[in-house]
């Protein structure tokens, strides 16, 4: 695998199948990152999601239960 610099970039161009290799480890590093964040923030929706889901639960099982006490008294 033979790598050529390519001029004004980060990037290096691997001469077998021509692809472009970004070599810049701070851009690098910076979307990994972003993905960290992302998914960390994709977790506490779906931790929030499942809580909700909790409440109404117990919210609809609060109001049956309400409901067969006014039927009672």
């Amino acid at each position: 695998m033979a790598l050529v610099k390519v001029t004004g970039s980060e990037f290096v161009r691997d001469t077998n199948n021509m692809a472009l290799i970004n070599t810049d480890n701070t851009a690098r590093n910076e979307y990994y990152a972003k993905i960290r964040m992302l998914k960390t923030h994709k977790d506490e929706i779906n931790t929030v999601k499942e809580e909700i889901a909790g409440i109404k639960e117990d919210m609809n099982e609060i109001k049956a239960l309400m409901l067969k006490l006014l039927e009672k008294g």
